[in-house]
């Protein structure tokens, strides 16, 4: 008897693992408002825009994002969601106004950066690093 409850006790434990790990590696969807996501990106991506992008991000996304945006920097162990792999084309599918929309008004572990960024032009140049990103 005893064993066989370890071994239920055992499948169990390792079923909920399986669901914790499943439920962290997949994010829910995360809706874009329309008139957002057809935002067009005023800023010509650039030398320079995407130098100043990468500057902001190194300052504000590489902690959780990663350096190369893969979602492996030094806090996205601390998260409850694993930070977006920003180099899958999923990812960069994604318009830049739903990307400008993301960046400014976060969701969950993703903070709103509309204070920390308060230049939309920055905030677009940060969408134009991104694209710079991909595998």
């Amino acid at each position: 008897m005893k064993i066989k409850l370890m071994l239920t006790t055992s499948v169990f434990a390792a079923s909920m693992v399986s669901v914790a790990f499943t439920t962290a590696q997949q994010p829910k969807p995360w809706p874009v408002p329309e008139k957002n996501a057809k935002m067009a990106n005023p800023v010509k991506s650039s030398k320079e825009s995407i130098a100043e992008g990468k500057s902001l991000w190194n300052l504000h996304c590489a902690s959780c994002h990663g350096k190369t945006g893969l979602g492996d920097g030094s806090k996205a162990a601390q998260l409850k969601t694993q930070p977006e792999d920003m180099t899958k084309s999923a990812l960069q599918a994604q318009s830049d106004g739903s990307l400008f929309y993301k960046i400014s008004e976060g969701r969950n572990d993703m903070p709103s950066f509309k204070k920390k960024i308060p230049e939309a032009e920055d905030t677009w140049n940060v969408v134009n690093y991104i694209r710079t990103l991909k595998k």
